[in-house]
């Protein structure tokens, strides 16, 4: 998906703002689907979700690459699906067709 093509009516900072409302939080029983078609792809949580939507979405290869390389997203794999099972896991989450873009929501963080 890339919102950036010629007369793309965005600029970068409008852009970050669409995908900022477009984040919402999802219950692991409302991934399990998308999962389950292999589309999600699990932040760390040193990441921005917005940033990471909106490299995704100006198809910034390079950081991708980087960010893959380094563990700091991966595309999300069975283990997790038996974890986030196990705990009831929540995210913050974003559609970057075709991807779902996650990032667990740490609870203790969240309470401070």
């Amino acid at each position: 998906m890339n919102l950036q093509q010629p007369g793309s009516k965005f600029n970068r900072d409008e852009l970050r703002q669409k995908l900022n409302l477009e984040t919402g939080q999802i219950e692991w029983s409302e991934l399990q689907r998308h999962f389950a078609r292999g589309v999600v792809i699990a932040l760390g949580t040193e990441l921005d979700l917005v940033e990471v939507a909106l490299k995704f979405t100006e198809d910034d290869s390079s950081v991708i690459e980087n960010w893959l390389a380094t563990g700091k997203i991966r595309r999300a794999d069975d283990d997790d699906a038996r974890n986030w099972e196990q705990t009831g896991a929540a995210f913050w989450a974003i559609v970057v067709a075709p991807w779902v873009l996650v990032q667990e929501i740490n609870i203790d963080a969240e309470s401070d």
